[in-house]
């Protein structure tokens, strides 16, 4: 029977959530919005972009529980970021209330068991406050394992240079389109090509603080990588790399007791793995989604074109000491 009903969901879902995201990055970022430290409209972004998808999930795939970033518990405090979220929700949903927004919302609170949804509703805060790259990001989990992957990045360039939404499906490879334009065309997503270690590109965090990136810089020497690295907030690197703009992307851990969330990860890594790509943590060992909230079983990820992952998992094992 395949995902047909999930994925057209997911697909609408993500692509309803791009356009309230690009409508308040739009017009309520501004160029000293970080400098005054306003997270004002992310705050707003974030809320408005879990509901808008719990919606389109909860109306079209109502048996299936979602395991979200936010809950309304502290929005329910504010009455005037409220009114904001609803009139973001307002914009792909008319006449949605304050009751069903928040409503909308906590469907994200259930537990991460069995067959699940899992959803970053802004994975790349930072990026979408300069204007930058940041994704909305839906998996759908199944007995640990990610079967759908939806990721839309509403500042990557495509063909029509409006957004790119990636969708993957487990043993059906990644396609991307556009994500706001109206040609829908497919294209069939293969991970890079480039055999030689030595020209291979890394796809790295903007944000020093998500991964060790001087660890990076010394796993790159010793495989003789040159190569400036791509900085990008978010999932978008998982994008990056199933469409060939580079090779490898490493999320080096920047404590012992840190996990990564699953939501940060399940859209992106189905997308990546589907394009031809492999996905691993630090170990060698697959992500493991069945485990709560968080990826209890790994520490870190790396992803690449597959071709020399085991030469990268041996330097980035010998650089950590693990």
């Amino acid at each position: 029977m395949g995902l047909q009903q999930e994925r057209a969901a997911g697909i609408a879902a993500v692509r309803a959530a791009a356009m309230v995201c690009r409508n308040v990055q739009q017009h309520w970022v501004h160029p000293d919005t970080l400098e005054k430290k306003d997270r004002s409209p992310v705050t707003v972004a974030d809320y408005a972009s879990q509901a808008v998808v719990c919606a389109q999930l909860a109306a079209a795939t109502a048996q299936i529980p979602v395991v979200g970033e936010e809950d309304a518990r502290e929005l329910r405090q504010e009455a005037e970021v409220l009114e904001k979220v609803v009139a973001q929700v307002t914009t792909v949903r008319e006449g949605a209330s304050s009751a069903e927004v928040l409503a909308w919302i906590d469907l994200g609170g259930s537990a991460a068991s069995g067959r699940f949804w899992t959803l970053d509703p802004i994975d790349g805060t930072k990026g979408f406050l300069r204007k930058e790259q940041y994704a909305i990001a839906l998996g759908l989990i199944e007995d640990g394992q990610v079967q759908l992957g939806v990721l839309g990045c509403p500042q990557l360039a495509g063909p029509d240079g409006d957004g790119v939404l990636f969708v993957a499906e487990r043993g059906q490879g990644t396609v991307s389109q556009s994500l706001f334009g109206a040609d829908t065309t497919e294209t069939t997503c293969s991970v890079s090509a480039v055999a030689d270690l030595a020209q291979a590109r890394f796809c790295e965090s903007v944000e020093s603080g998500h991964s060790d990136q001087s660890a990076s810089a010394q796993i790159a020497r010793k495989l003789g990588i040159a190569n400036e690295p791509v900085r990008l907030d978010s999932q978008v690197k998982y994008g990056a790399l199933a469409r060939g703009d580079a090779e490898i992307y490493l999320r080096l851990p920047t404590r012992a007791d840190y996990r990564e969330k699953i939501w940060d990860h399940a859209a992106g890594a189905i997308v990546m793995e589907e394009a031809g790509g492999r996905v691993t943590d630090v170990r060698g060992l697959p992500l493991d989604f069945g485990r709560g909230r968080q990826l209890e079983e790994n520490r870190g990820v790396i992803a690449s074109n597959g071709r020399y992952h085991d030469q990268i998992l041996a330097v980035v094992q010998q650089v950590l000491g693990t």
